[in-house]
């Protein structure tokens, strides 16, 4: 087009020249040929500009319409009538469809008349009502639009994130859904939390009956060297069932099964609860403890007592095992300036985490090599679980530490009820 209208200029501009030369003095002439030749530049520069622009625009178009096509999730953008712009190849292949008889058409609920249809995971997908089962992990209202989909048949487990597509106004012109094939990795984790439980389940009977046992047994009257026996057969019982009762937890936890019983809780009271339950441990390993409490009244929180008072005492028993002799804890709770939130912290004096293990800190099974070296028995577990019950009462955690000189593990806990999560999350669904 914009050649076009340079080949419309030239006869233009020449005509005028023409009319100049026959009704214009020789001043006008050449002021009349300035000015039109001026005008010739400038639209064969806009016209070389457009056509720039024009390929620059369709070069970044193919750019994106390649990315598109060769992302690993299905991408499905329509308008507001649900007509079908872009189906990429990820999208053909979750939902056994050829772009070719989807791209174009406009879909209805006339779906529900056809349960059958082949088109019915689509349509689920594309009106969420539609779904028998659905979990979504977004407020209402608020995009991106973020929701886990169940299908039964065929089994599909999508996660779907919904976004508007807006003019440079702001109103919405379409939708896009970016769709992520979960089936293989939640069948994975099934598999995996189902085989942990039963197998913790089979262990912890007898386990349980063997405990028992040495308890009797350290009532009878043996040598020293046969009650020396039997008390380490009864501290390896007692670590054998805390590792079990760790592997349930975290198959609890991971499946979205933990279970929590939220109830409004004065923090301080409860910290100074827990810290009295650590202190024959901690006078054991020769380690002071110590409550630095807040100036002023701090507002109540809704926890877990029981849950939350695993992540304190995890935190603590680390901090004292891991210490120096004559070594000292100190845990502080204070409010966040200008947020609704408390943190809670517990600093030690320890041999501290190696730079390169800061973040392995929060994951399963992970063991720094120096606490290997003090403690070898322990499953690394503590510090995931953990982080999963913090999580579930809408607070953070971060880990600070200088190797040999200590480290320092702090979470926060909101303190207005609307920031707690309204269910439990399930492994893996963060976005």
């Amino acid at each position: 087009m914009n050649g076009n209208l340079n080949w419309l200029a030239i006869p233009l501009i020449a005509g005028a020249l023409g009319i100049g030369f026959f009704y214009l003095d020789m001043l006008g002439i050449i002021l009349n040929t300035g000015v039109l030749v001026a005008v010739g530049v400038l639209v064969f520069l806009s016209s070389m500009h457009g056509e720039k622009t024009i390929k620059s625009l369709t070069r970044e178009r193919s750019r994106l319409e390649v990315a598109i096509e060769n992302l690993s999730d299905g991408v499905i953008a329509y308008d507001q009538n649900f007509k079908i712009l872009i189906f990429n190849r990820a999208a053909e292949q979750i939902f056994n469809l050829k772009a070719q008889e989807i791209l174009g058409q406009s879909f209805t609920l006339k779906v529900k008349e056809d349960p059958s249809s082949r088109f019915r995971p689509l349509l689920v997908i594309l009106f969420p009502a539609l779904a028998e089962t659905i979990t979504r992990r977004s407020e209402p209202g608020v995009y991106p639009q973020v929701m886990d989909i169940e299908f039964n048949e065929p089994p599909l487990d999508l996660r779907v994130t919904t976004n508007r597509i807006t003019d440079g106004g702001g109103e919405a012109m379409g939708f896009i859904k970016i769709v992520r094939d979960r089936t293989r990795e939640v069948t994975l984790l099934h598999a995996k939390s189902e085989f942990i439980t039963i197998a913790s389940h089979q262990l912890r009977t007898p386990l349980t009956g063997l405990s028992w046992s040495m308890e009797g047994l350290k009532k009878e009257p043996f040598t020293p060297v046969q009650r020396e026996l039997v008390e380490n057969a009864g501290t390896a019982t007692a670590r054998l069932i805390k590792i079990v009762n760790d592997l349930l937890d975290v198959a609890k936890i991971e499946e979205g099964k933990f279970g929590y019983q939220f109830e409004t809780t004065d923090i301080v009271s409860f910290l100074e609860e827990v810290l009295g339950q650590s202190k024959p441990i901690a006078d054991s390993h020769r380690v002071k403890l110590y409550l630095e409490k807040p100036a002023h009244q701090l507002p109540k929180g809704m926890i877990d007592p029981r849950r939350l008072g695993i992540v304190v005492a995890s935190f603590l028993d680390n901090a004292i095992r891991y210490n120096i002799p004559n070594g000292e804890v100190v845990m502080k709770v204070e409010a966040i300036p200008g947020k609704p939130y408390l943190e809670i912290s517990v600093r030690d004096t320890g041999i501290g985490i190696a730079p390169q293990d800061m973040k392995k800190v929060f994951t399963e099974f992970f063991r720094g090599d120096n606490a290997l070296k003090i403690a070898v028995e322990g499953t690394g577990l503590s510090l995931y679980i953990a982080k999963n019950i913090v999580r579930r009462h809408g607070g953070t955690i971060r880990a600070e530490s200088t190797l040999n000189r200590g480290s320092k593990i702090s979470f926060t806990l909101p303190t207005d009820p609307k920031l707690i999560p309204a269910k439990e999350t399930v492994y893996g669904e963060n976005v």
